[in-house]
């Protein structure tokens, strides 16, 4: 529903339709216009915050391939419950998650925290490393293009001697400090670990130069409902990132202090040049007994960990998907408007230990 590169489907016309009418060939052209109008222009505004309006046109879903997907959701659910024993053949991996499509990355800096293309689903992996001396209480996480080059995007772990949460984000593999040249976000809690905020590698705004310009920006939050009561059942998620403009740029938010950030804003409804979009509500199935969701084969391991970020105008339209495949491994696939660094923290931000959230 949102590629926008399923237009030369609409281009081709076969000999069959050569012959009708010259009344149902306009006809029949014109329902394609307009369908082919109402997936771009929604695939651009749904995340756009300039210009509500646009926002509001395009709710009905006239493609076929939102139906088709609609269909797939009903006929092939993969469970958040599969058992551990099944999928451990490697073949039978390989044939159920397809890697992802043929992406370059030239500039990894560049590459990570740029959006992903509109109509492109990027499909990563994420390792988690315990091994070490003191791996067990902070591992090491890895983010790779699930490919057959297994190209290397970012790694992650967890600050030690920190009194919140603490990740840092870096390009390099090998490099995980703060002052290094490869360092290029992280990920902060608050201190009941229910809220979290990624940043990039911009500087505090304390050490701000006079135009602000490499000031950080916060590019994404995320809120955890607690659940003090102990009720069992799925995890329930907000994800906060900053808009889009009409070039389909991400709009900077550059906090000048405490009382400024997207927690704040969320939290005082000041929506202006934010997106709110949450994780979808998995269904309860009585033969399995437990809740389903459709990862499209990309998640075979039943994890509270495992969930679907959408928004709320579109729910068919996934915005980001995690889930684990192995005892250490997990998949992680992002499209349009999150980049890399977003899905990487957000995933990143579900390892930490929240006991009020489980």
């Amino acid at each position: 529903m949102f590629q926008v590169n399923g237009n030369k489907a609409d281009g081709k016309v076969k000999k069959k339709e050569e012959r009708q009418t010259d009344e149902e060939d306009s006809e029949s052209e014109s329902k394609k216009d307009k369908s082919k109008k109402k997936c771009t222009a929604k695939s651009a505004s749904m995340f756009q915050t300039a210009g509500e309006s646009k926002e509001k046109k395009g709710k009905k879903k006239g493609s076929a391939k939102a139906e088709e997907e609609k269909s797939d959701d009903e006929n092939s659910e993969a469970t958040h419950k599969t058992a551990k024993k099944k999928g451990k053949g490697k073949k039978g991996k390989k044939e159920e998650r397809p890697p992802s499509p043929v992406i370059e990355v030239e500039n990894l800096e560049e590459f990570v925290l740029q959006p992903a293309p509109q109509g492109v689903t990027i499909k990563c992996r994420v390792t988690r490393d315990k091994k070490g001396m003191d791996r067990g209480l902070y591992p090491t996480y890895y983010l790779h293009l699930d490919n057959d080059k297994k190209v290397f995007l970012l790694a992650g772990r967890k600050r030690k001697k920190s009194t919140t949460s603490n990740y840092l984000i870096s390009i390099d593999p090998t490099d995980l400090s703060r002052d290094g040249h490869n360092f290029i976000g992280k990920l902060r809690s608050n201190l009941m670990g229910t809220k979290f905020t990624v940043f990039d590698n911009g500087v505090n705004p304390d050490r701000a130069n006079s135009e602000w310009t490499n000031v950080r920006q916060e590019l994404a939050a995320v809120i955890y409902e607690t659940n003090v009561l102990g009720f069992k059942g799925p995890r329930r998620m907000t994800v906060l990132i900053p808009g889009m403009n009409e070039e389909s740029e991400r709009v900077p938010v550059r906090p000048r202090n405490d009382n400024d950030g997207l927690l704040i804003r969320y939290q005082n409804r000041n929506m202006d040049n934010m997106i709110e979009l949450h994780n979808k509500t998995p269904v309860w199935n009585n033969e399995t007994q437990s809740y389903v969701l459709n990862f499209s084969g990309r998640v075979t391991h039943a994890s509270v960990k495992n969930f679907q970020i959408v928004h709320s105008k579109d729910v068919d339209y996934i915005v980001m998907q995690f889930g684990r495949v192995a005892e250490d491994t997990f998949t992680l696939d992002y499209s349009y408007p999150m980049c890399a660094v977003q899905a990487f923290a957000i995933a990143l931000s579900s390892f930490d230990g929240k006991l009020a959230c489980e």
